[in-house]
């Protein structure tokens, strides 16, 4: 950063000494010069919002109300946090950082007797009653004309890997092929009992 020097004339950068030992003459600087380093940097309107945006207060807001009305949410919070704590009789204390506090569970005790595997066994019998909610909902948007038609183009597909067996095309199937042509019969039951059905 430059220093100036006044004199009558005005602000002026004094004569500098080279490293090879020659000397830079004394330059003027107009007035209104601000030299490179100490201009400020542009921000664009996106930035400035941004940087408003993180400073907490909501475009078109007073700051000073956004200062009060996060106070006032905060005081709420710790009288909320005060009565948890004297509900669940504990006294209240400082929370240590990086520490996550739940409140207390609403969920009934679990019973002496009952031992962990029952706990595992009730998630499963939930899990299974979703899955087979889903299987139910998805069954009956299934229109039987597409799923007809989806199974007969596996059929062919897999007519098409059994003739490039038979031509000497293909000698190694890879598992996604052998599983298509493990499940020709299956394919064939299924295209059958919709064709069976009356279609409505």
């Amino acid at each position: 950063m430059s220093t100036y020097l006044q004199s009558s004339e005005g602000k002026f950068i004094p004569a500098t000494k080279r490293p090879d030992g020659t000397w830079r003459k004394a330059r003027r600087v107009k007035d209104g010069y601000v030299p490179q380093e100490e201009v400020p940097l542009y921000e664009s309107k996106g930035k400035q919002f941004v940087a408003q945006r993180q400073a907490g207060v909501p475009p078109g807001m007073c700051p000073l109300v956004a200062a009060e009305s996060k106070k006032e949410r905060e005081k709420q919070e710790r009288n909320r946090a005060r009565k948890q704590d004297k509900e669940a009789g504990k006294q209240p204390k400082a929370a240590t950082p990086g520490v996550l506090v739940f409140p207390p569970s609403t969920c009934p005790p679990p019973k002496a007797n009952q031992q962990q595997p029952s706990g595992s066994r009730e998630i499963n019998s939930v899990a299974q009653a979703l899955e087979d909610t889903l299987k139910l909902d998805g069954a009956q948007e299934v229109d039987p004309a597409k799923q007809l038609k989806k199974l007969r183009k596996k059929i062919r597909e897999i007519e098409q890997i059994e003739s490039r067996i038979q031509a000497g095309e293909q000698k190694k199937l890879d598992k996604d092929q052998l599983d298509k042509v493990k499940k020709k019969a299956e394919i064939l039951r299924q295209i059958k009992d919709l064709e069976g059905e009356p279609r409505s």
